[in-house]
């Protein structure tokens, strides 16, 4: 029986979470994403960001927001799927779902000492950086596994499905 479930956590229980770990003198990490169809970069990216502190939050778009992010095709997979499919990583610690576009102001409430997201993404446009950065926070971009994206499986599977139909 799967027992990660304690890692997902509402805003309240995170944010007590965090005051509980600053109180052992812990560091905080947080990223964001929608993780629709978990592959390896997710896991290689969540590995890293995992190692730039002590305790790894990760905040998980909710349907609708992934929705409004990515179209009326998505998500693949529901919100509370992709939840547990994150708190059964060893590298993460907690899993928060917002429903906002981005993540600010789930980042505003849990102040975390260091901010991650994909390279892809310049450190001057990550959302909350400004938020992290006033606390004495890091702003960090991890490189991304090349070649490897939910979009680009999506499109495979599209491309053999349509290859298996003209057999």
């Amino acid at each position: 029986m799967f027992n990660g479930y304690e890692k997902i956590l509402s805003w309240p229980q995170a944010r007590r979470r965090i005051e509980d770990l600053r109180r052992e003198d812990r560091r905080v990490v947080f990223t964001n994403g929608c993780f629709d169809l978990l592959h390896v970069g997710h896991v290689r990216y969540l590995a890293e960001a995992r190692g730039l502190g002590d305790f790894l939050i990760v905040g998980l778009n909710s349907d609708a927001s992934v929705t409004r992010i990515k179209g009326s095709s998505r998500p693949l997979t529901p919100e509370h799927e992709r939840a547990e499919v994150l708190a059964a990583l060893t590298a993460v610690d907690a899993v928060v779902v917002f429903e906002q576009d981005d993540p600010l102001d789930l980042i505003t409430r849990l102040e975390p000492d260091v901010l991650v997201k994909g390279e892809d993404w310049p450190v001057e446009r990550i959302v909350g950086r400004e938020i992290v950065e006033s606390r004495g926070g890091k702003v960090l971009g991890i490189p991304l596994t090349p070649g490897v994206s939910t979009s680009a499986i999506i499109d495979r599977i599209a491309d053999r499905a349509r290859a298996a139909g003209k057999d």
